[in-house]
């Protein structure tokens, strides 16, 4: 890794001396406190970032989620100036090594590189990762294809595999109307009569404050365990920790301008709750809450989706996302769908752990395959059964 050539150079002027490079290794469990500033600099000089990545969600996250002595924070500087970085987690077990943080409760991992030496970090950023032994590998889930960490990727000189992970599906940030020209004529009637129905319903949309957000997050999630009580609620969603993360998250969020909560009310009572995160490049709908009894009167998905679109054309935020998952409400936009990925990276040479680790996703892939198209069949089968 260079570091420039300090006794040759020293006499130049500062514009005339090649740039110092250096890397380092954090492990303390306060790392990313310490760091939060410039953390949060660099996330301003990064244009893939997303909400993701800032200091208030991955310092929360670790707070709430971390094991202590498992972080491991990796900082590339030139001439002193923090222009790479990415927290990971070290995970035991046969097939150990590191992992992104956010496990299951992020929509895309990456690390942060300087947009104006974005290639040359990434350079630096590989050499410095720690995958030295046989058994050492890194895996990052929900990689969006545009995402720093490709950089990283693509130089990094050991053993590496990339696979096809969850879908993500987007939309233009335009005018409903604009929008609406996107779906069948009938299906774009409905939705103007549902919407018309919500603008003529008297609902209020109010956004909420930096210090009013654990107050309104505490709505969403009760809404939220109300609304899918039936149904069963995902069970992280039900635990102190979450709360606490989303509740700290969230704040830090909205006061940097990089979310927004709308908290709904009609006829005095609030009905829903709504989480969007906020990026330059695009926004997305995180996590909402609403009254099992407001669907009786209004279109949920339609008065929500409303709400977030108005808030990412006010920001001036080109697209929105609908993040993970083909949930039908989604497919009423047509929207545009594109895949994460997965990394994989391992050391050079023979790395048995990094093949192993290969192989159980190849299986793990083609078991939800395997799943998905029989699943159907079986259902039907089924069916036929009791029908006879």
């Amino acid at each position: 890794m260079s570091t420039g050539a300090a006794t040759s150079t020293a006499g130049l002027p500062a514009q005339a001396r090649a740039p110092r490079w250096t890397a380092e290794l954090r492990r303390e469990d306060d790392a990313l406190d310490t760091l939060a500033e410039e953390w949060d600099d660099l996330v301003a000089r990064c244009r893939t970032a997303t909400f993701f990545q800032s200091a208030a969600w991955q310092r929360s996250w670790w707070r709430q989620y971390g094991t202590p002595g498992a972080l491991l924070v990796v900082l590339v500087r030139r001439d002193g100036r923090l222009v790479g970085a990415g927290a990971f987690r070290r995970r035991g077990g046969p097939l150990g090594g590191l992992t992104g943080l956010g496990a299951g409760l992020i929509d895309f991992t990456d690390v942060l590189l300087d947009d104006d030496c974005a290639d040359r970090a990434a350079e630096e950023f590989a050499a410095a990762l720690p995958l030295t032994r046989p058994w050492h590998s890194l895996e990052l889930r929900e990689v969006r294809p545009e995402a720093a960490v490709q950089r990283v990727f693509e130089q990094w000189r050991g053993r590496r595999r990339r696979f096809t992970d969850s879908l993500c599906q987007y939309l233009p940030a335009a005018p409903m109307d604009q929008l609406l020209k996107r779906v069948p004529g009938r299906t774009a009637q409905r939705s103007r009569v549902k919407l018309r129905k919500i603008a003529e319903s008297g609902v209020e949309v109010r956004t909420t404050s930096p210090e009013d957000v654990p107050e309104a997050l505490d709505g969403l999630l009760r809404l939220h365990f109300l609304q899918w009580r039936e149904r069963g609620v995902t069970p992280e969603h039900r635990s102190e920790r979450f709360r606490r993360h989303l509740a700290e998250s969230t704040a830090g969020l909205v006061a940097t301008g990089r979310a927004a909560v709308h908290q709904f009310w009609l006829d005095g009572e609030l009905v829903a709750v709504d989480l969007v995160l906020l990026c330059p490049s695009f926004s997305g709908l995180y996590l909402y809450g609403a009254h099992p009894g407001l669907r009786e009167r209004l279109d949920i998905a339609g008065l929500l989706f409303g709400a977030a679109l108005d808030e990412t054309l006010g920001a001036g935020i080109p697209v929105i996302s609908l993040l993970r998952g083909q949930e039908p409400y989604k497919q009423r936009w047509r929207p545009d769908r594109l895949s994460n990925q997965r990394l994989l990276f391992g050391p050079r040479g023979a790395a048995p752990v990094a093949a192993a680790r290969s192989g159980a996703v190849r299986g793990r892939r083609a078991a939800v395959h395997l799943l998905s198209t029989r699943a159907p069949r079986l259902k039907e089968a089924l069916a036929a059964r009791r029908r006879g």
